[in-house]
């Protein structure tokens, strides 16, 4: 009969493992694995590395115990997984670090600085946390090459990538456009969404509703006075001087309606009324009603003379977006394509052209003199 060894009842957990972890170490059992399958067939295994700006969290232990799990279950099977550890040095996060340390807060502060003094210290952040780094990465199992570890920040890593680029635009796979992308001004750069997110906030934004004067010959073609304005809503005051159109919903319910105490002629959607007034059906005489499409293609003054070229080009009309609602503002929405996503693609769609009269370090530039 065999006999088994009686288990002892009193389990340190944590002991075993650094048993289990001593024992990996003295006799290389990570390297064993990878050098018995020298000549085996090759699993490409893609990591995508960690930013090299602080401690490990539960995040990057999540994520490594699964970054473990794959290549061990292919290396079961008979393939040969190597696998290397390494580190995102490129991105907003270095340069908060960074900025933060060094009391940097704008583009000019990093240009006063001095830009080879500044990426020395982005690169120096990389040394700061690599022990802890290994000593977490060690202390959770995972079996990866942290000794031989690849940066970003290599030449010979940027050039792969930079290759990967040519390749594709050898074979005409990359094409040149616009884009609205989230932005830092502090930074005077553009964001990832997981950047941005990173500091998403719930602020309290002035929101102003806008009369836009129709022109003559539009005013005359829908059959309202010359006098009419159409009212917009927006919440970001500060990009009218860029607005080139007017958006509004194909199925909405417009009116042209009388303001009584002033003679005002106005043009907003028919649900919005109560947003100008508490007792709208007083204070105003609704004179004619009007399908959104009927207002597309109608052509208004600009709010400002910056632009005004602009309208050979195809800008300062009302054109249809699936974005307006009646949610909230006027049930018409003012357009300045290079701000907003919804914006840009909108105007794309309808051919208004793009102006972005705002700098690195979001200030207005030279095109809007007045501020």
């Amino acid at each position: 009969m065999a006999s088994f060894e009686p288990v002892k009842p009193e389990v340190n957990f944590p002991k075993l493992e650094e048993s289990t972890l001593t024992f990996w170490d003295e006799q290389k059992i990570f390297e064993k694995s990878m050098n018995e399958k020298a000549d085996a067939r090759p699993f490409s295994f893609y990591d995508g590395p960690p930013f090299a700006t602080g401690l490990p969290h539960y995040g990057h232990l999540l994520a490594g115990t699964l970054k473990d799990i794959v290549p061990r279950y292919w290396t079961m099977k008979g393939y040969r997984v190597k696998r290397r550890f390494g580190w995102d040095c490129h991105g907003v996060p270095v340069e908060f670090e960074i900025n933060k340390s060094l009391n940097l807060n704008s583009r000019q502060d990093i240009l006063d600085f001095g830009v080879g003094k500044y990426n020395a210290a982005c690169r120096g952040i990389v040394d700061r946390y690599s022990n802890d780094w290994k000593k977490t990465v060690r202390r959770i199992g995972r079996w990866v090459d942290m000794e031989n570890a690849y940066f970003t920040m290599q030449p010979e890593f940027m050039q792969s990538v930079w290759w990967v680029f040519q390749t594709l635009f050898n074979k005409g796979l990359i094409y040149e456009g616009l884009k609205v992308v989230p932005y830092s001004t502090g930074i005077s750069t553009v964001l990832s969404n997981f950047e941005a997110n990173l500091d998403y906030r719930e602020v309290q934004d002035p929101a102003v509703t806008v009369s836009f004067k129709i022109l003559p010959a539009s005013a005359k073609k829908i059959g309202v006075p010359e006098d009419t304005s159409i009212l917009a809503w927006t919440t970001t005051p500060w990009t009218l001087p860029s607005n080139l159109a007017l958006a509004v919903g194909n199925k909405i319910e417009y009116v042209w309606v009388k303001e009584k105490a002033t003679g005002a002629n106005l043009i907003l959607a028919e649900a919005r009324l109560f947003s100008l007034s508490k007792k709208p059906h007083e204070d105003f005489e609704i004179l004619k009603t009007f399908e959104g499409t009927e207002l597309i293609g109608v052509e208004y003054a600009p709010l400002f003379d910056y632009f005004a070229n602009k309208r050979a080009e195809g800008a300062f009309r009302v054109i249809d977006s699936d974005h307006v609602t009646t949610d909230s503002g006027t049930g018409v929405v003012h357009m300045a394509p290079a701000y907003g996503e919804e914006d840009f693609y909108a105007c794309k769609r309808a051919g208004v052209p793009v102006v972005n009269p705002v700098d690195d370090d979001g200030m207005f530039t030279a095109a809007i003199p007045d501020f």
